[in-house]
């Protein structure tokens, strides 16, 4: 069997870049049983809901769906249970001196498949407040607005020429 090479995203959290001012991410390995893996390899999981606790210097990863699989048996997994994030004792504690700091959590952003292992990219973020997510849109509008007059220039000069 030929190992695999690369990253094959499964699953992204669109909406904690949406919700959150990213910080700082983390790349993080899971502790999972076979039909989790198997699930995952099928590219069936939801990060919507997920975040991360950090207790006794272990960080765990709470409400991310991963569904049972289809051909598992008695042995399946349930699909919102509590999973270990493997990370380094200083970026744990980084990320504890960190979240007791008010307004700042620990959000999953990606989850993926990085040389036949399956790893979560973590972020330590702040929530925006309702006027920054505005904001935000507001500025991503804009930006779309003049690309798109760009292009529409590029266009019309290379019709003319």
């Amino acid at each position: 069997m030929a190992k695999e090479k690369g990253r094959k995203l499964i699953a992204q959290n669109k909406k904690a870049r949406h919700d959150y001012h990213i910080l700082d991410s983390f790349e993080a390995g899971l502790v999972l049983t076979g039909t989790e893996v198997k699930s995952l390899r099928q590219g069936r999981a939801s990060l919507v809901d997920g975040f991360v606790q950090l207790d006794a210097r272990e960080a765990w990863l709470y409400n991310v769906h991963v569904p049972e699989y289809t051909q598992g048996t008695w042995t399946n997994h349930s699909a919102r249970r509590k999973r270990k994030l493997l990370l380094h004792r200083a970026e744990i504690e980084r990320l504890e001196s960190k979240v007791q700091e008010t307004g700042h959590t620990i959000v999953p952003l990606a989850l993926y498949f990085k040389d036949g292992r399956a790893k979560i990219e973590i972020a330590l973020a702040k929530g925006k407040k309702e006027y920054d997510k505005r904001q935000t849109l507001r500025e991503k509008q804009d930006r779309r607005e003049a690309d798109r007059a760009m292009a529409a220039a590029r266009r019309k000069q290379r019709g003319q020429s």
